[in-house]
């Protein structure tokens, strides 16, 4: 008899146990983006709710989950039992990209491109719509050879023959991020956007871009740029307008956050594309994936 009660004692006792929640976090990288993955160690629980503080959930026991933005982010386990639960809290800080390189492939080949810390709003921005695969099957909408090659409308895919392209976006626009060493050489990468009339603040494009093309320039053409940006030219970047060319008429009026490092001749593919009257490409010349490489 004492046995038996003993026994219901327990079993009661087991059944009134709380819930406790608690779990490790493991960073395959400390640089975004980057994978975590977490170590369920709550006792006592038969049900999990994870809230990653990027505005995504999971019920999974031991989740993995992947942050593409740099940032320090909230993660909250609420683990339950039955009508009761408890919650445990950690911070994960992910820092921004080191050397953050994209691979772009197209139907013409494949750059490298290197993304900058120096313009995080944009870096990040164009690191969040290649996660989300955004880019993907969208046009080369816009080519002047010798200017540059424009993309990134997602009205672009599947675009009819002839559709007007270069009004679409996902709907908002991004800060303008200018600094003085990051220039329109050959192979820049840029953030397009409305003219100054309609946007005093040369706010950039939430997702159209465009690569600098350009052509070699003299010295003497270089010296007139920097009188009249009021900047002074690094050699490095000297020698790139002189050897391959650039446009730096746009410099400090368009925000460029990147550089093609590997397929510049792929940049010259796209240029050479026959056009109709709106630059658009009579063969369409579409991003076939973007994803990041380091």
């Amino acid at each position: 008899m004492k046995i038996f009660q003993y026994l219901l004692f327990v079993t009661f006792f087991a059944s009134c146990a709380s819930p406790k929640a608690l779990f490790t976090a493991e960073k395959q990288s400390t640089h975004a983006p980057a994978t975590v993955n977490f170590k369920n160690q709550s006792t006592k629980a038969d049900k999990y709710l994870w809230e990653f503080g990027d505005g995504k959930t999971s019920d999974e026991m031991n989740p993995e989950h992947r942050y593409t933005l740099s940032g320090n982010y909230k993660v909250t386990l609420n683990a339950f039992k039955g009508k009761k639960q408890n919650m445990y809290a950690q911070e994960i800080l992910l820092d921004p990209p080191h050397q953050c390189l994209v691979e772009m492939n197209t139907t013409l080949g494949t750059m490298i491109i290197q993304l900058y810390d120096e313009t995080p709003l944009h870096r990040d921005n164009f690191i969040k719509l290649i996660e989300s695969g955004f880019y993907e099957n969208v046009l080369f909408h816009r080519v002047i050879k010798g200017f540059m090659i424009q993309g990134g409308d997602p009205d672009s895919k599947e675009a009819t023959s002839g559709k007007r392209l270069g009004s679409g976006g996902p709907g908002y626009t991004i800060p303008a991020e200018f600094v003085d060493t990051l220039v329109h050489v050959k192979g820049a990468l840029a953030a397009a956007r409305q003219g100054d009339a309609a946007n005093p603040k040369k706010e950039s494009s939430g997702s159209q871009f465009y690569i600098a093309h350009g052509k070699p320039l003299p010295s003497s053409q270089i010296d007139a740029m920097e009188v009249q940006k009021g900047m002074k030219y690094t050699s490095t970047a000297r020698d790139i307008f002189s050897s391959l060319g650039g446009i730096p008429f746009l410099d400090k009026d368009y925000t460029v956050f990147g550089r093609v490092i590997k397929g510049l001749e792929i940049i010259d593919a796209i240029a050479d594309s026959k056009t109709d009257g709106a630059d658009r490409p009579l063969t369409d010349v579409k991003i076939l994936s973007v994803k990041i490489i380091n």
